[in-house]
């Protein structure tokens, strides 16, 4: 969607929301009106496809129960969604992750992304790649050779 037609819209991001990114196992907690009622749906599952950007912009969930796959897609800025917790982050080299339609049991699970021994790379100040040896001179500089 352009500027222009998110200005139209009354666009405000949302500032709430964790990053998502494909391959992220997720809670996805919305209000679900049934008549007079409302109530709280959560739905756990790996995100498989971003799509969109400002306003329009959705995510999609899978998850298989009961042997049955389940795919929800959710827009990133509606109001009926309440809360988007990140569980772990996947590792993955696609932006779509159609293929684990066809795929079941064990062959559909994701390896996770790891930090370096626990300290993320991003506390530590670094932008390259660091030899496990550099980092815990990092952690702890009295404990040199």
């Amino acid at each position: 969607m352009s500027d222009s037609a998110n200005s139209k819209v009354g666009y405000q991001p949302r500032a709430d929301l964790p990053e998502l990114s494909p391959g992220d196992a997720v809670k996805v907690t919305t209000r679900i009106k049934e008549g007079d009622k409302e109530r709280s749906q959560t739905m756990e599952g790996v995100v498989i496809g971003l799509r969109g950007g400002g306003v329009a912009a959705n995510f999609t969930v899978r998850r298989v129960t009961y042997g049955v796959g389940v795919e929800r897609t959710f827009p990133i800025h509606s109001p009926l969604l309440e809360k988007v917790e990140v569980l772990r982050h996947g590792k993955v080299r696609r932006a779509r992750l159609y293929y684990l339609r066809a795929l079941g049991g064990k062959a559909a699970r994701l390896k996770e992304k790891r930090a370096l021994r626990g300290v993320e790379a991003k506390d530590l100040g670094v932008t390259e790649a660091v030899e496990p040896a550099e980092v815990a001179l990092v952690e702890n500089p009295e404990n040199q050779p």
